[in-house]
């Protein structure tokens, strides 16, 4: 099997994992740490942030839906560029005011994402002659995958003794951690894309795509019901 399809896949078996630990979330063994830490630590804080990025499903699987079909390098930076302005200013600005959001609908919103990237690789907005501004959507997306961790971050009651310096280094640290995701994965794709199974395997990454996003609406919208 095709490595992108195959890393959709496994993304697949986690999305379906129960309890699963590569969650849109602090880790459990960090929590802790974030809770009770008074003062700045930056490297720490760096550090949680680029585990985040680098564990975090649904994260990965958007960014994954973003420059799978980019050809050209300046596009890929263009658009992964507006999720981190809106990512990080939802972020940031979400737990210095206080200001989140129910986890679960967010959530199922950052699902919607992944779904909505399938489908448009998919050609599917193209049928309908629909043609949307990919960076006004991957920005208002950004802002969602931000509210998202800054629920989280708001819900752990971070100490108020040195917030700002940590959730600078935080944010930095998942931005870190992106850089190390897209870099391999954007090279894999350079090279692969000259081969001739590129078209077949791209679709079916986004039909998976498309599954995991769809799995992790239902997943979140469940648990808002039942909460």
């Amino acid at each position: 099997m095709p490595v992108l399809p195959a890393l959709a896949l496994l993304a697949l078996i986690i999305v379906l994992a129960p309890d699963s630990a590569f969650a849109h979330d602090v880790a459990r063994s960090d929590r802790a740490f974030v809770q009770t830490v008074s003062g700045p630590a930056f490297f720490p804080f760096f550090y949680l942030g680029a585990k985040h990025m680098v564990t975090g499903y649904d994260h990965i699987l958007f960014l994954l839906g973003v420059v799978l079909l980019l050809r050209a390098f300046r596009d890929v930076v263009l658009y992964v560029s507006m999720f981190t302005i809106g990512h990080s200013t939802t972020l940031l600005l979400g737990v210095l005011t206080g200001i989140g959001a129910n986890a679960h609908i967010v959530d199922a919103i950052i699902g919607l994402s992944v779904v909505y990237k399938g489908v448009d690789n998919l050609g599917g907005f193209a049928r309908l002659g629909l043609r949307p501004d990919q960076r006004l959507v991957i920005l208002v997306f950004g802002l969602f995958h931000g509210l998202g961790l800054a629920t989280k971050l708001i819900d752990l009651a971070m100490p108020a003794n040195g917030l700002l310096t940590n959730l600078v280094a935080f944010n930095l640290g998942v931005e870190t951690g992106q850089i190390l995701v897209l870099l391999p994965l954007v090279a894999l794709l350079g090279l692969w894309r000259s081969g001739a199974s590129f078209t077949s395997a791209a679709r079916l990454t986004s039909a998976l795509l498309v599954a995991c996003g769809l799995i992790i609406m239902f997943q979140q919208t469940s648990e808002y019901i039942a909460s």
